[in-house]
């Protein structure tokens, strides 16, 4: 059986998101978190965990709507530092509830998504660039495994890393 484009793909989106095997998945990187722990700035300062995801949330309900072949709804960001937001407020359980609920649903979404591709539409180029769905869609896998790395030595830096896999 030949391994293609998309079966790579999907291996490495359920290995960011939810399946334990090289990497501390996203999933399990939020697992548990309440809004304080996620609104926590190290004092050294940096980004909230509320930030990244923020952050994630954003460019990967970009990159799905350009999937489907719809407009993203919202408007671009003025630049990169845009999408992260604020900090996020330490007593805002709902707001984080919520985004942690929009986070999980895209996650599926954008899984279900790649599934749904042909190869010929990950050797389509992306928008009007020299690029490929599939490099598009390999790097916004990094993008993510990338975050959740950082997500892990916040909760470590803030003792709140008590997970075990």
């Amino acid at each position: 059986m030949t391994t293609t484009a998309k079966d790579l793909l999907l291996i490495q989106k359920d290995d960011t998101w939810d399946q334990c095997n090289w990497i501390v998945p996203l999933s399990k990187a939020l697992e548990g978190l309440t809004a304080e722990q996620a609104a926590w700035v190290p004092s050294s300062g940096g980004l909230s965990i509320w930030q990244l995801v923020n952050h994630m949330y954003y460019y990967n309900h970009r990159l799905l709507s350009r999937m489907q072949g719809r407009t993203p709804s919202e408007a671009p960001a003025e630049n990169n530092e845009s999408t992260f937001g604020s900090s996020g407020d330490p007593s805002d359980t709902d707001g984080w509830s919520t985004l942690m609920h929009n986070t999980i649903q895209l996650a599926g979404q954008f899984r279900e998504q790649i599934a749904s591709l042909e190869e010929s539409d990950l050797e389509a180029p992306y928008m009007d660039s020299d690029a490929k769905w599939a490099h598009q869609l390999a790097r916004w896998v990094l993008h993510d495994a990338y975050h959740a790395g950082q997500i892990v030595l916040l909760r470590r830096q803030q003792g709140s890393w008590k997970i075990i896999f």
